[in-house]
């Protein structure tokens, strides 16, 4: 199992929207809209890296609103 948090810049005024929309997308375990650089944080988990990347950009960056996404994979060390 891979996770990753996804932190997500937004168009003014639409961090609340796509938090909510994000949040039903399955993989996603959490989606909060949050201050400062970024305006939505989301937790997801996927099978693999490459399933997180399908889950990325085919599902998570196609919510409308958003303009920028940065993927960061938790590691255990």
């Amino acid at each position: 199992m891979v996770q990753a948090y996804i932190l997500i810049q937004t168009e003014v005024g639409k961090a609340a929207t796509v938090a909510t929309e994000i949040s039903a997308i399955p993989g996603v375990t959490q989606a909060e809209d949050v201050t400062g650089p970024y305006d939505v944080i989301v937790r997801a988990e996927a099978r693999n890296v490459d399933e997180l990347g399908k889950l990325v950009v085919a599902q998570i960056q196609g919510v409308e609103g958003i303009t920028r996404t940065l993927t960061c994979p938790i590691v255990h060390i």
